[in-house]
């Protein structure tokens, strides 16, 4: 039996056992690795073996191999959307719906809907498919992982715009890697089967820089490794496990903080990896009131407190005069046995005075694990 055939088959059986719809994820490093192809291939075994499959979207980027793929396929005619004088075309979920498929194929899950839409996200729009009972076969790549923001950044240079929530990934029942030798996808690049000539030179020098994509390739690999060891132990840590490597997880917040997004994206890595819950906790000080902040502080707040719950946390808000009391108390009345907290650039008189929160945290905090996430300014979202 083909590699191919096994691999249509091992996810026709959860689609026959499904009652909401399946979620299959082809997760790649960098594009050319070949997502897109491999899930075509997909879709045409399971449409020899009578499975009703359509293509909600695809992206080819002008591959002949790719598009040659659509041959054969139904593709469900896109949504027409006018925005600022330009026709814009988005996957039709309603049209999809409608027409009640059992599997759809869903490329370029990271992709911003069009205003209008009536999701933001495309992800989102997966969801809907699943919650209407249609499997989902979709496709993205790693750097697109909301929580892996920083860390990209870190390794390539790259700061990603359009991002995943890994509660999203988290729900899929199967997640492949496409792995490719870098100077495999280097020379695909060269040949002209990734972007066209004159795009080339400029991927070359961005990008598709050597450093990066085996940066990129090693986070992939990380990722579904981290999938997989999900999956072999699903749900929450025991009651014995409230300490240590099985604990829960809690990110410390504070109005408008600007390493809010960063520490929350490492709270989810490391929930992630515990399969743990996590917790995002603000504590609201007397002098930190709605009447009291300006209004910048406090729409950072709601858009932290928004991401937080997009990645997966509890978010909790709290009340009382000192911030470090009330998280302590809240972590060791929930089982958090790790916390991440964020080190400002605070002045030395406020520690010398025992005023820097975090500080204080590293000295009271005797029976957690502390992460601590440097803070060096503003974060642009």
């Amino acid at each position: 039996m083909s590699a191919e055939r096994k691999r249509a088959e091992d996810f026709l059986e959860l689609v026959q056992r499904a009652k909401r719809g399946r979620l299959k994820l082809y997760l790649g490093f960098a594009a050319g690795v070949g997502k897109t192809y491999r899930m075509l291939e997909e879709a045409h075994a399971l449409r020899r073996r009578g499975v009703d499959i359509v293509v909600g979207v695809v992206e080819t980027h002008g591959r002949p191999e790719t598009a040659a793929l659509l041959d054969g396929l139904e593709q469900v005619p896109h949504r027409r959307i006018e925005y600022r004088g330009v026709a814009i075309e988005e996957m039709d979920v309603d049209a999809i719906v409608a027409r009640a498929p059992a599997v759809a194929i869903v490329d370029e899950i990271a992709h911003t809907n069009a205003p209008g839409s009536r999701q933001r996200k495309r992800w989102q729009d997966v969801l809907e498919l699943c919650d209407a009972g249609i499997n989902v076969i979709g496709a993205f790549n790693v750097q697109h992982l909301e929580s892996l923001r920083d860390t990209i950044e870190r390794s390539t240079g790259v700061n990603v715009r359009e991002s995943v929530p890994d509660t999203f990934v988290r729900q899929a029942d199967q997640v492949v890697t496409l792995d490719l030798a870098v100077e495999d996808l280097l020379e695909r690049l060269e040949s002209g089967r990734i972007y066209a000539a004159d795009k080339i030179p400029w991927a070359l020098q961005h990008f598709f820089r050597r450093e990066n994509l085996s940066a990129l390739r090693e986070l992939v690999l990380r990722e579904v490794a981290e999938s997989v060891e999900r999956q072999a132990h699903p749900g929450p840590p025991s009651e014995s496990e409230a300490t240590g490597a099985g604990a829960k997880v809690m990110v410390c917040m504070s109005a408008g903080s600007p390493g809010a997004a960063a520490m929350l994206r490492r709270g989810s890595r490391l929930a992630g990896r515990l399969s743990s819950d996590w917790y995002a906790v603000y504590v609201q000080t007397p002098g930190e009131t709605p009447e009291r902040i300006d209004a910048e502080r406090q729409r950072r707040l709601h858009d932290d407190i928004a991401l937080a719950r997009e990645l997966g946390a509890e978010a909790v808000r709290l009340s009382a005069r000192d911030p470090v009391v009330a998280l302590l108390d809240f972590a060791r009345s929930h089982g958090v046995g790790h916390l991440v907290v964020g080190r400002s650039q605070q002045p030395r008189w406020r520690r010398a005075l025992g005023l820097d929160a975090t500080a204080r945290l590293l000295r009271l905090a005797h029976d957690m694990d502390l992460h601590v996430v440097p803070v060096h300014g503003r974060e642009v979202r």
